[in-house]
């Protein structure tokens, strides 16, 4: 299986990020590594390898062919194509999450074909349509997105006694009583604010400790956080119903820092007069315990800010650049690190 000649390399908007798939002997290991385990599920690489680089990822479409193993996962989801991707050192936990959400919650997550911890690299199942190709396809309503938001809830809520095991993984901890520390870190190791945002970050400080605080009284505990979930990242096979992928962003912290995302996503789409509806359909998950709904929408307020702060983070995880150049990703944490200081789109009262 060779990546020399018959492959198509989408850049995006990332021409000069600096990837492992520039280095020859590393380009082969991963596609021996491919090919090995396309063999054990029985397939093979047939067609031209669609390549995308990313300063946080390299995947590769690997279209197969072949019989398949009656019993593999491959062979029963009937697939044109599998993928495969390699992460940055910092999200090498990303494979070895996947499967073991595989095993927890199997009904929302794919199911990796294989995972090499050490190297960073999973080689997964095609899941469908993304939601994103679903939009742009064909009419799709709120109510998709209140779905998918009730679903995605429901599947943290299970993970909740997984939580010190996924941080096992490798998973970065970024626990609620804790996030006054990942911001002092962050803004710490941020070289690319200018000194009167830094100054005006500095005195946000206490004030980050205070909402810390009120989110920890609420009683909701830490689970995953996929940190990232918008439209490109979730396939949906039929109406109403998604599975979750690429976990490269995420951190064990507060669920509610999920919500930021998507609900800004699919209120780009609708309009703000969807959002009171997507928080409902979300918080409805959480209810129980004595928590009222002003309890649970002012919980919401809280972590929608503090979600900056897992972004900040994830743009941290990036392939090492050249030497001597700029760190990667620091222009774009520091931008996340300043919508701390942004009002969420809505109020508890």
């Amino acid at each position: 299986m060779r990546g020399d000649d018959a492959t198509v390399v989408d850049r995006g908007r990332y021409p000069d990020a600096v990837t492992p798939w520039e280095q020859g002997a590393w380009r082969a290991a991963a596609l021996d590594w491919v090919a090995g385990h396309l063999t054990a599920h029985g397939l093979r690489a047939e067609g031209t390898l669609g390549v995308r680089l990313r300063p946080w990822s390299v995947l590769v479409r690997v279209p197969v062919g072949g019989p398949g193993d009656a019993g593999g996962p491959a062979a029963r989801a009937g697939q044109a194509a599998v993928w495969f991707k390699a992460s940055p050192p910092a999200s090498a936990f990303e494979g070895p999450l996947a499967a073991a959400l595989a095993r927890w919650v199997p009904d929302h997550v794919l199911r990796p074909l294989a995972v090499d911890a050490e190297r960073g690299w999973a080689l997964l199942p095609d899941g469908g349509d993304l939601f994103r190709t679903v939009l742009d396809r064909e009419p799709v309503g709120p109510r998709d997105w209140e779905a998918l938001l009730r679903q995605y809830a429901r599947m943290q809520h299970d993970l909740v006694p997984h939580a010190s095991a996924i941080e096992r993984l490798g998973v970065p901890a970024a626990r609620t009583p804790g996030l006054p520390e990942v911001f002092d870190r962050l803004l710490a190791g941020n070289s690319a604010l200018a000194p009167d945002e830094r100054a005006r970050l500095e005195r946000l400080r206490p004030r980050v400790a205070d909402w810390c605080a009120e989110l920890v009284s609420v009683g909701i505990a830490d689970t995953l956080d996929h940190a990232d979930l918008h439209d490109g990242q979730l396939f949906r096979q039929a109406p109403g119903r998604f599975t979750f992928f690429d976990w490269g962003d995420a951190a064990v912290s507060h669920p509610f820092c999920s919500l930021r995302v998507p609900v800004e996503r699919a209120c780009d789409r609708y309009g703000p007069q969807v959002l009171p509806r997507l928080l409902d359909a979300y918080l409805e998950q959480w209810t129980g315990a004595g928590r009222t709904a002003a309890e649970l929408r002012r919980a919401a307020e809280l972590a929608w800010r503090l979600s900056a702060l897992g972004r900040a983070a994830s743009w941290g995880r990036m392939f090492p650049g050249t030497a001597g150049g700029p760190e990667p990703g620091a222009a774009e944490s520091a931008a996340w690190l300043l919508e701390l200081l942004a009002e969420p789109p809505f109020r508890a009262g």
